[in-house]
């Protein structure tokens, strides 16, 4: 890269960090740091262990943002020095030192202005994931205890904490239908992303002919709200609460006791089961979390489809929609069909490698 290139490039990250420092509003950010962590002193603080957590969270959030951006800053700081000294003694070879140092600036601030366009109401809170094959039995439900595994492998390099709230398994292999809690900053506003159809193309391992098959899976994703929040109301006389015996792994109470909850909400006819606590309240309490999950979603999802059809935009944005296909034959290919990213290491993909077609998404939104 010529000297006059990297002269460029370090101008245009001083103009970028100038416009992050801009949006972020570094006092309001810092004074709010302040007063979480005062509350954090306090000898009562984790009386309510779910508030707390939230308090924690909310701190590491901001506290992330602050110190990446000062981090960014710092890193800009030393580049301009660096080129200065370059320049005033016209060495080519600590010049050429210049350029992995300012790549990985770049690759910081494109992250960081990814982390930034998490801005919308929800996208801060936990998500609810709810994974569902369609029709096509043994080899969709395969297909999506392969998907299961992804979403896994990809929330736990975030450092986010996964639990198994419903859990049906498939007949033979596989699974009928999962619901799962996606602890972690920001993990509604990445997982979003997901919302839709995923598509299989593969010789199915249980055609004995090895012919080719495709599948589909339908992925649902939910902000998780707080107990306390009044967004959505919900009134007892609109719930039909059933019980039964939970199925699946779970200890000796499964199938001894009529521990497992399923709520309708018969305005809706929205329904949620959980089956996944020993006992029938924590259930309840676990369904109707995923209840209110449920309904806000569906009011996003209502807010949008106004929005598209205001700007008079034909876009197809409920479940049905299918939003990538990964093809395992005749070739190695996953495909979003909503921004036009792909990968050829299917494999990699499979393991959890989703951010190119998270940010792919993202970003898509503001353009």
């Amino acid at each position: 890269m010529e000297l006059s290139e990297i002269r460029l490039q370090i101008e245009n990250t001083a103009k970028k960090l100038a416009d992050f420092r801009g949006s972020l509003d570094l006092e309001e950010k810092e004074a709010r740091i302040a007063q979480l962590d005062d509350e954090m002193l306090h000898p009562d603080f984790w009386n309510d262990q779910q508030a707390a957590q939230a308090v924690i969270n909310e701190a590491n959030g901001l506290k992330e943002i602050v110190n990446e951006f000062t981090e960014m800053v710092e890193a800009h700081e030393n580049l301009e020095l660096t080129y200065e000294l370059v320049k005033e003694e016209g060495d080519e070879d600590l010049a050429q030192e210049l350029v992995p140092e300012l790549q990985e600036l770049l690759e910081r601030m494109a992250k960081y202005e990814l982390q930034l366009l998490l801005s919308e109401p929800y996208d801060k809170n936990n998500a609810i994931l709810e994974l569902h094959p369609g029709a096509g039995g043994t080899e969709s439900q395969d297909w999506g205890s392969m998907l299961l595994r992804m979403y896994t492998r990809w929330a736990e390099k975030k450092g986010f904490k996964v639990t198994t709230l419903d859990y049906l398994p498939g007949d033979e292999a596989g699974i009928k239908s999962v619901t799962l809690s996606i602890k972690g900053h920001n993990a509604y506003g990445y997982l979003k992303a997901e919302k839709g159809v995923h598509r299989l193309v593969r010789i199915s391992p249980f055609d004995s002919s090895g012919r080719r098959h495709t599948s589909f899976v339908s992925c649902e994703i939910m902000p998780e709200l707080d107990d306390n929040s009044n967004e959505i109301e919900i009134r007892t006389e609109d719930l039909k609460v059933d019980t039964y015996r939970a199925s699946g792994a779970g200890g000796q109470h499964i199938n001894t006791t009529d521990s497992a909850v399923r709520i309708t909400h018969l305005p809706t006819g929205v329904v949620v089961s959980c089956q996944t606590e020993r006992s029938q309240i924590k259930n309840r309490e676990q369904a109707m979390k995923m209840l209110r999950a449920k309904l806000v979603q569906k009011q996003i999802e209502e807010q949008e489809a106004k929005l598209l059809e205001i700007r008079g935009e034909q876009k197809e944005i409920g479940w049905g929609s299918q939003i990538r296909s990964y093809v395992f034959h005749p070739y190695s290919m996953v495909k979003d069909h909503r921004t036009s990213v792909e990968s050829g290491n299917v494999q990699a993909v499979m393991d959890g490698e989703l951010d190119a077609f998270i940010n792919g998404y993202l970003r898509s939104r503001i353009q």
